[in-house]
This record gives C-alpha cells, sequence and structure tokens, in this order.
C-alpha cells in the first residue's frame, strides 16, 4: 500500500515536471513568435505565393516594380482547375464591329491612343512574359488581413444596391459606397463596351476608392451574385498611392471568398505582354484641358465559353475562364457602366472623396467624366447599343448621372460629382 502511493507520487511529480517543461516550451514559442512575428511570416508567405519568379524586372518611375514573368508561370496556375489548362493565346470569336473606327470619336481634344502605362518608359516585357505589378510588404500590410488583401470588403455588396426595383435603403446607407451609373437589364447579354475618359479623384480617407468602370453581372443579387469588373481606379489602400491605375475584379460569391483584383489570385488568364493590371495609366485629363479616355471591351467567346477582355484597340489581354463562374457561365442578365466610391462618412459627414472629375455632369465635356459609345453584345455577337437605359444613383446631391445620344458618340452619359457639399451634407 505504502508503495502503490509512493509509486502515484512519483508519478504524479514526473506528470507535474512534464507539464511545466510543457509550458515553459510553448511560453518560449509564444516569446519568439508574437503575434506581430506571426503575421509577417503570413505575409512573406503570401508575398512568395503572389510574386513568381522574373525574367526580367523593371522599374516605373512611380515607384512600381514590374515583373516580367513567363506566361505559364502566371498566378492563375495556382488554381488546382488549371494545372492541366492550354493556355488560349487568341478568343475564336470578336465581336463584330470591334475595329470598326466609324463608331469611334476621332475628335482631336480626345487622345485614347497616346494613353501609356508609367513603367513603359523604362522598357517592355518580352513576347512569352506577361508584365506582373509587384506586390510588397507594405501592400498586404495595409489589408485587414492577409486573407483580405487584394479583395473587396463582402458587406460593401456594392452591385445590389445599384437597382432601383430591388434596392433596400437602409442596405444602402450601410454599405457605404455609392454610385452614379447607367444600366440595362431583362435580355441575355454576352459582353459590354464603353469609352471612358480618365481622371485622377481627389480621395478623403486612405480607406476609401473612386473607380469608373463596367460590370458585367450574373445572378440574384444575394449571396451568389457573379461580376466581372474593368476600369480605372484611385484605392490609396491597395496600392499605397493616389495613382490613376488599370484594374479588373471578379467575384462568383457576391465578394465572399472567390475573386479578387486584378492577378491577386488565381483566376484570371493574362496573354498579353504589354499592358500591366494595376499599373498607373498617364496623361489624365485635365479640367478645361485636354481630354484622356480609355476603352474597354468584355465579352463572351461562345465557342470556349470564357469571357475576354480587351484595352483600346489593339490589346486583348486576357480571359476569366468560364469554370470561375456559375451564373455566368452562361450568359450576363446585367450590364452597369459608371462611377463608385466608398463613403465612410469622416466625422460624421459625407466624403468628399470625388467620383469621376469631381465636377457634376451638367458641367459637360472638358470638365465632368463621362462614358460614350456605350454597347452591348448580343447572342449573335454583335455589338449594337443598348435599348431601355436606366440610370441609379443614391444621393444625386452627391453625384449624379445624366444621360444623351448623338451621331458621335452614340449612347454615351456624363456622371460623378465632388461629394461633400452644402447640398451634401
Amino acid at each position: 500500500m505504502g508503495d502503490a502511493y509512493v509509486s502515484r507520487s512519483m508519478s504524479r511529480c514526473r506528470l507535474a515536471m512534464v507539464l511545466f517543461v510543457l509550458g515553459f516550451m510553448v511560453l518560449t514559442c509564444a516569446a519568439r513568435n508574437p503575434p506581430a512575428t506571426r503575421q509577417k511570416l503570413q505575409v512573406h508567405k503570401h508575398l512568395k505565393r503572389l510574386n513568381k519568379k522574373p525574367v526580367k524586372t523593371i522599374q516605373s518611375p512611380d515607384g512600381d516594380i514590374i515583373d516580367c514573368v513567363h506566361i505559364s508561370h502566371q498566378p492563375a496556375f495556382d488554381h488546382p482547375f488549371l494545372k492541366d489548362h492550354k493556355i488560349q493565346m487568341r478568343p475564336d470569336y470578336h465581336p463584330e464591329g470591334l475595329y470598326d473606327d466609324n463608331k469611334v470619336n476621332t475628335e482631336s481634344k480626345v487622345k485614347e491612343n497616346t494613353i501609356k502605362q508609367l513603367w513603359h518608359v523604362n522598357g517592355m516585357c518580352d513576347e512569352g512574359t506577361i508584365p506582373i505589378r509587384r506586390t510588397k510588404e507594405d501592400d498586404v500590410l495595409r489589408a485587414s488581413s492577409v486573407k483580405r488583401y487584394g479583395k473587396k470588403k463582402h458587406t460593401s455588396m456594392a452591385m445590389p444596391n445599384n437597382i432601383p426595383k430591388t434596392a433596400d435603403p437602409d442596405l444602402v446607407n450601410q454599405s457605404g459606397h455609392q454610385h452614379a451609373i447607367a444600366y440595362v437589364e431583362g435580355d441575355k447579354f454576352y459582353g459590354a463596351k464603353a469609352t471612358m475618359n480618365v481622371w485622377e479623384p481627389k480621395i478623403q480617407q486612405a480607406n476609401e476608392f473612386s473607380l469608373s468602370q463596367i460590370w458585367i453581372l450574373g445572378g440574384s443579387f444575394g449571396e451568389d451574385l457573379n461580376s466581372i469588373e474593368a476600369g480605372w481606379q484611385v484605392s490609396p489602400d491597395l496600392y499605397g498611392d493616389n495613382n490613376t491605375r488599370l484594374f479588373t475584379y471578379w467575384t462568383s460569391d457576391a465578394y465572399q471568398a472567390t475573386g479578387c483584383y486584378n492577378l491577386l489570385c488565381s483566376g484570371f488568364i493574362q496573354i498579353n505582354n504589354n499592358i500591366a493590371m494595376g499599373a498607373s495609366i498617364s496623361p489624365v485629363s485635365g479640367y478645361r484641358n485636354s481630354q484622356y479616355d480609355i476603352s474597354i471591351l468584355v465579352w463572351k467567346d461562345q465557342k470556349e465559353g470564357n469571357w475576354w477582355m480587351q484595352f483600346g484597340n489593339g490589346y486583348v489581354l486576357g480571359y476569366w475562364p468560364s469554370f470561375l463562374f456559375s451564373y455566368l457561365a452562361d450568359s450576363a442578365s446585367m450590364i452597369e457602366w459608371g462611377g463608385e466610391v466608398v463613403n465612410s462618412e469622416p466625422d460624421g459627414q459625407h466624403t468628399s472623396t470625388q467620383m469621376g472629375s469631381g465636377r457634376f455632369p451638367e458641367e459637360g465635356f472638358g470638365k465632368a467624366s463621362y462614358f460614350r459609345n456605350i454597347q452591348v453584345v448580343d447572342k449573335e455577337n454583335n455589338l449594337k447599343a443598348p435599348k431601355d437605359i436606366g440610370t441609379f444613383t443614391e444621393q444625386s446631391n452627391c453625384y449624379d448621372v445624366q444621360t444623351g445620344s448623338n451621331s458621335d458618340w452614340g449612347h454615351y452619359f456624363y456622371y460623378g460629382g465632388p461629394g461633400k457639399n452644402p447640398n451634401c451634407p
């Protein structure tokens, strides 16, 4: 009995000693790897995944580093479904009328062809490679988490709030996103095109942004929204500066888990070696001065099912594989064109972040921002003028939109505004 008691006591002592040692080790590990260090390790792991080994590196005057990465090593191919994917180097079909110069205004004040990306000053990427804007540690650290870097906030639910028929005013206000858009719905759409002038709107808070884009939308406006987006944006949080940049975005579940900006996740497959997603575009339009615009076309190759993007008249950039989407695997049910800003209501007042040029639509050419020659792609793969264009804005005293039509610009609209002003407190 006594020996058993001694044995049990010794066992308890040994157990206590083991637990003490384990506890000490845990504390030591925690001391060696505090939360800040663990975050840094996560960030570096993410950077290694995003920044592929370059064939060549180009320093941009604006501080960006552009890596020329072999086309088969781009982030898209991290996706398990793309492991054995054969890159489609050109679309099987272009929409008819794509290269019809008569559809584009040639007025000398509008200079589409002179817009470049700043990194071109110091070099270009060779054939067989694609330019990728290198992600830096600071870029990731500005995000709310490593996992959310390069993604829109799920709470924004920007698109569902654009539709007057279904918009819930309380939800609109909670989202913090405001829009001035033109849209079409009620048909099957296989793409959209527009020419938009480029500005450098002022952003009040670093966590706000201002963008102008095309939305290709499919599905209901709930948790299963499919969206392809392309245009220009100013986003200090995403890029670390106030430069105007070319961007794309996609999601297949209403901005929850899928999708991202540019090439910041696997999805979009780039084939073009001249244009870098997320890189600065220059020059930009000036108030009462020269206007510079860009054309963007997104369309579905109905043979392969992929959604393609073209920038300007000659740059076919690449495609979103059909399998990324549910509803957009078939067609889009709505097209939108226009502007969006984040209104974080600093100091409890409306933000002064500008949309477009920061001027209201009624100021017109040379002052307000515009979309012109807006078109949709039908099931026969034809570019055509949209029918029954609707408009929507949450607060027209802050940002507004006005449509029109003429022989030079086809269907067009002016949009934008200053945000906070005496009529938009």
